[in-house]
This record gives C-alpha cells, sequence and structure tokens, in this order.
C-alpha cells in the first residue's frame, strides 16, 4: 500500500499527465458523460412513467409486476448483455448506468403521486380537470420534493454503476484507468481512482441535496 501523501503525489500528477491515453480530468469528464447520459434518460423515462403509474391503476397492475421483477437485478449483472450488444462503446455503460439510476427515479414519482392529497385531486376534477393536466399540473408540482429525493439516490447508484460498468466495458474513464493501472500493478495510481470516483461523487450528492432542501424549504417542509 502506497502512503497518502505517494497518493496525493500521484493525483497531482495525473492531472497533467495522460495515463491509459489520457489525463486524469479527461478520464473524469469522459466518465461523467456517460453518467450524465444514463441518469438523464433514467429521470426522463422513470419520473413521468411513475407519475403515470400513481394515476392509472390499470398501468400500475401491468408495470408493477415486471418492475419489481428487473429491479433486484444488479446492474453490474447486465454487463455481459452491455458487452454484447454494444462492445466498448458508450452504450453499454450508459445500458448499466441506467439499470442502476432508473428504479429509484420511478418509485419515488410514483409514491410521491400515490400520496398527493385528494382533497386537490377531488377540487380539480370537480373543475372538469383532465387526466392529463392533472398528472402534469397537480402529481407533478405535488410530487417535486419526493422526485428530487429520488434523484440523489439515483445519481449515487447511477456513479456507482458507472465504475463497475468502466471496469469491464470501456475504453476509457476513470474505471478503465483503474483497470490498466491494475494491470501494471501501479497501486498509486489505482487509489488516486478510487480518491477521484470519491470525490465526484461527493461533489454530485451534495449538489442534490442542496436543490433537495431548496425545494423543501419551497415547499414548507424541514
Amino acid at each position: 500500500m502506497p502512503a497518502p501523501h505517494e497518493v496525493l503525489i500521484r493525483f497531482i500528477e495525473l492531472l497533467g499527465t495522460p495515463f491509459a491515453g489520457a489525463t486524469l480530468v479527461e478520464h473524469l469528464a469522459s466518465s461523467f458523460m456517460r453518467f450524465a447520459y444514463g441518469f438523464l434518460l433514467a429521470a426522463m423515462i422513470g419520473i413521468p412513467l411513475g407519475l403515470l403509474m400513481g394515476w392509472y391503476r390499470w398501468l400500475d397492475d401491468v408495470i408493477t409486476p415486471i418492475f419489481d421483477m428487473l429491479r433486484f437485478i444488479a446492474p453490474i449483472a447486465w454487463v455481459p448483455f452491455a458487452a454484447l450488444w454494444f462492445g466498448t462503446g458508450i452504450g453499454g455503460p450508459i445500458m448499466i448506468i441506467f439499470a442502476g439510476a432508473f428504479p429509484p427515479c420511478l418509485i419515488n414519482a410514483y409514491r410521491g403521486a400515490r400520496f398527493v392529497n385528494r382533497n386537490v385531486i377531488e377540487a380539480a376534477q370537480m373543475l372538469g380537470t383532465s387526466n392529463l393536466r392533472i398528472v402534469t399540473e397537480v402529481l407533478l408540482p405535488a410530487s417535486i420534493p419526493s422526485i428530487v429525493a429520488g434523484l440523489r439516490v439515483s445519481a449515487g447508484l447511477a456513479w456507482q454503476s458507472l465504475i463497475g460498468a468502466e471496469l469491464i466495458v470501456a475504453s476509457a474513464g476513470v474505471g478503465f484507468m483503474m483497470v490498466q493501472a491494475q494491470a501494471g500493478v501501479a497501486t498509486a495510481t489505482v487509489m488516486t481512482c478510487m480518491l477521484a470516483i470519491g470525490l465526484v461523487g461527493l461533489l454530485i450528492d451534495v449538489a442534490l441535496r442542496q436543490i433537495e432542501t431548496a425545494i423543501r424549504r419551497r415547499h414548507g417542509q424541514s
């Protein structure tokens, strides 16, 4: 095991010195791009679907059994299919990130929609509001605190899933960098990558935590 000061020195070196074809910053940028694509895709599909399931009982009955089965499959279990279908391109990691990020997005949107005050919904129905407008103008605003809390969990799982994917099905990124360092028994570089992964994950969580706090205050929650 390298000493802490050796890891710090290596961290600083890798910021400007290429390793496995790129600097640490460039590998992190590649990883973050994959993370953003997979995370946003999960949010764009999971949140609307969760809201619709919370309103339409028939849709809930159709999707819930399938979802409950698939959500217990670890994202890393999709690696063989990702490698088979996408090789080392960007599609494989995005697929694995999506598998990790999608369940919290859907579950929290669904729970948010299901626990909306019934008096508000009944008032909207009395005014002749259509089902689509109830979903977009009643359920969505009322579910935002729950949705944002789900996005925070989703982002953490997405970032963890990304690193797992890059260890196997990527030709760039911080996970790929770790594999190359391990092959060369460069322990200080491996630990530098671990440090970078933790720091970026912390920054993502802090940003989402601030957004969550602001939204809860706006909605009168502590």
